[in-house]
């Protein structure tokens, strides 16, 4: 397509190639700057491949063949077991790459917190159980905390949506970039898909000058990634790997060196970390080995009978649950990225709000549009040597989805992990915690009961909540 702005018989033209010149139909009443916006709208659109995925000719896979040729994938377990080389060693590589400033970290952050009653980008949640602090200082103060021990400087590339974008900007200026240099803080927008009417295919709009416009998925990290120039910063300062994680698990063990020296051990271009599924059907995607090929089945494509399957033990065949931790090589990335067809594009059916050709704004109460993402554990076929390390859900795993009251993955359920988390360093470290209070310890004091077991008093007991962080007042 051309930069060059597109008049409104040139535009016509475009879109009547493919049915769809009704996003013009209140052309005439828009100002010139609404007509710009939703000229450059239509200019971004590849109408082409929108023709194609509406039509269906992506393909569908068979999830049943699939899943009954599914075996456990190449890992390493929580205990570590599995692989050719120890905890120990994997640990010792991965402190190596980080003091040679190989490593970069990548937040995926471009949820609102909707569904949490919070009106603001999920980032920006506090989920603290004593101090408050928000998700994004939770990942702040662990990258300090590496950056202190290991004497780098690990870049941040935070990933937001045009939801989350601006609110999150100002939240890190205003903020001082949480202590991180603000230079090697760099916040990028994803991409966006339109959504289309589910039974026409017709692009919606969400008002006369813009179209119903979501974002493309964490499959379009790889092209946001590129298309930002972050992937040029990273190999500037001579980055190889990307550790990426989703700000919603507070848990998330973000640049740890023993999954990146896992990572390199296996001279991998994509490891993925898991944990063990609960029970069959728990709503996680399935890391699986299929003809040698590491991939996710997601739960809603997981027939019951291959969920259920068990070994000779009656522990599950297909264990390993996808936690949205990744490690990647730089350079596997920028190889897909030549590839116009490296993710496959997945549809969902969704209520999407808009409007009809006389203007009239539609609620619809049953999903009538479809949309379109990629997502990013697809690249996990594509890579050679995909691994996998397990690690425990009490240690990696606290996601913060859904509001209080809620059956699972709610604000208090994550906070209750994080202290129970922080209560057994402590333990470990000889304190003495009461029953019924809450701990919390910054990654800046530690990041292990080991290392907490020089920085507390002997035999210190802790009889009210308490926020241990780096000045650590007795």
């Amino acid at each position: 397509m051309t930069d060059k702005p597109l008049s409104f018989d040139s535009l016509q033209e475009l879109l009547a190639g493919f049915g769809q010149q009704h996003v013009l139909h209140h052309w005439h009443a828009l100002s010139q700057s609404q007509q710009t916006i939703l000229a450059a709208q239509v200019r971004e659109l590849d109408l082409p491949e929108l023709a194609s995925l509406v039509r269906g000719e992506y393909g569908s896979t068979d999830f049943m063949a699939l899943a009954a040729r599914a075996e456990s994938p190449p890992a390493v377990r929580a205990d570590g077991s599995g692989a050719d080389w120890s905890q120990a060693q994997a640990k010792l590589r991965g402190e190596e790459a980080l003091r040679n400033g190989q490593v970069a970290a990548v937040i995926v952050a471009g949820g609102q917190g909707t569904r949490l009653g919070f009106d603001q980008p999920k980032g920006m949640f506090p989920i603290g159980p004593v101090s408050k602090r928000t998700l994004f200082q939770f990942f702040a103060d662990r990258l300090l905390a590496v950056n202190e021990i290991y004497g780098c400087r690990i870049p941040l590339y935070i990933m937001t949506s045009e939801a989350t974008d601006q609110q999150t900007v100002d939240y890190f200026a205003e903020n001082d970039y949480l202590g991180l240099p603000f230079e090697d803080v760099k916040i990028f927008k994803q991409g966006t898909m339109p959504a289309v009417d589910s039974s026409t295919g017709k692009l919606l709009m969400q008002n006369p000058g813009s179209l119903a416009l979501s974002p493309d998925g964490h499959g379009g990290t790889v092209a946001a990634l590129d298309r930002s120039g972050c992937l040029a910063d990273a190999a500037k300062r001579g980055v190889i790997h990307l550790a990426y994680i989703q700000v919603d698990n507070p848990l998330a063990n973000l640049c740890d060196p023993a999954l990146i020296g896992h990572h390199l051990m296996a001279e991998s271009e994509m490891t993925t970390q898991v944990v063990r599924k609960r029970y069959p059907m728990e709503k996680v995607g399935n890391v699986v080995l299929v003809e040698g090929q590491v991939q996710i089945i997601e739960y809603s494509d997981l027939p019951a009978e291959a969920a259920e399957a068990t070994n000779a033990d009656g522990s599950l065949k297909l264990w390993a649950g996808n936690i949205g931790v990744h490690l990647f090589n730089v350079n596997f990335l920028r190889r897909i990225g030549s590839l116009a067809t490296s993710l496959p594009f997945h549809r969902a059916a969704k209520k999407v709000p808009h409007i009809d050709e006389q203007g009239r704004a539609v609620a619809p109460d049953q999903p009538n549009a479809t949309k379109f993402e990629r997502f990013i554990f697809d690249l996990l076929p594509l890579a050679n040597n995909a691994f996998v390390v397990e690690s425990l859900p009490c240690e990696a795993f606290a996601p913060v989805k859904n509001g209080d009251g809620s059956v699972t993955d709610t604000p208090s359920m994550a906070r209750k992990a994080i202290s129970d988390l922080h209560q057994g360093w402590l333990e470990q470290a000889g304190a003495w915690v009461d029953q019924g209070v809450q701990v919390e310890i910054n990654p800046r004091l530690a990041l292990t009961a080991e290392v907490l077991r020089e920085k507390i008093p002997a035999n210190l007991r802790i009889d009210a909540d308490r926020y241990f962080d780096i000045r650590l007042e007795s």
